[in-house]
């Protein structure tokens, strides 16, 4: 992986709030939600009483899979986050807008959805509800985890900007271990979100836009959690 990976190119970030997003079409593969717990590592700091959390669909499931044995020695990927319901999703959006709102007051409405989807998909086309995206870091055998630059789910605010996934204010261990961990799922068709170094996915629409894929593989999908 060269170089160029790591440009902090913030201004030429698609954000997934981005109309070419929402206007990829999905052709549903109709893919069932798999459980993670007993084939990778799994993290229950974002557990819900149904277990929700650690589904992915099965075909991002095998990739991450695949993507475990590419990794080096000493080195082993953690799930946090998997799949997310329609409701969940909407609840983190609109509180982390009303946080932007009391923040930036002078922000109009577009520009503070624009804002939020930096760090939180809107639900019409977030991955996290079509069971395709996945939070996750790096750990090692007895668990703990890899100096990654920020904690998972730190805001661009919060983060000052370390949370972009090729941001330069990090340390050399950082954004070497985030190096690691993209090769080994870009390697098996995985794309990042760039404002957040820890979301990848494959088969929504955003890794369709990111890709050149005609369609998305995977739209919303209403488990029984």
């Amino acid at each position: 992986m060269g170089d160029d990976w790591m440009r902090d190119d913030r201004d030429d970030i698609v954000l997934i709030s981005d109309p070419r997003v929402a206007a990829v079409p999905v052709a549903e593969s109709g893919e069932p939600l798999a459980d993670a717990r007993g084939r990778l590592r799994v993290d229950g700091r974002m557990a819900d009483p149904a277990g929700a959390y650690a589904h992915l669909r099965a075909g991002l499931l095998d990739r991450l899979e695949r993507a475990e044995r590419l990794l080096p020695d000493g080195f082993h990927l953690l799930i946090v986050e998997g799949y997310r319901p329609v409701a969940t999703q909407q609840e983190i959006f609109d509180e982390y807008t009303a946080t932007l709102r009391a923040t930036f007051p002078e922000m109009s409405p577009e520009e503070l959805h624009a804002a939020a989807s930096r760090y939180v998909s809107p639900v019409q086309v977030a991955p996290h509800t079509a069971g395709a995206a996945v939070d996750l870091t790096l750990c090692a055998p007895d668990g703990t985890e890899y100096d990654m630059g920020t904690e998972i789910n730190a805001t661009p605010e919060q983060s000052g900007g370390a949370c972009y996934t090729a941001a330069p204010a990090i340390s050399d261990d950082a954004r070497h271990h985030r190096k690691i961990l993209a090769a080994a799922l870009e390697s098996v068709g995985l794309v990042n979100y760039p404002t957040e170094w820890w979301h990848w996915s494959y088969g929504d629409r955003y890794w369709a836009l990111a890709t050149g894929a005609p369609a998305a593989l995977y739209g919303p999908i209403r488990a029984p959690f």
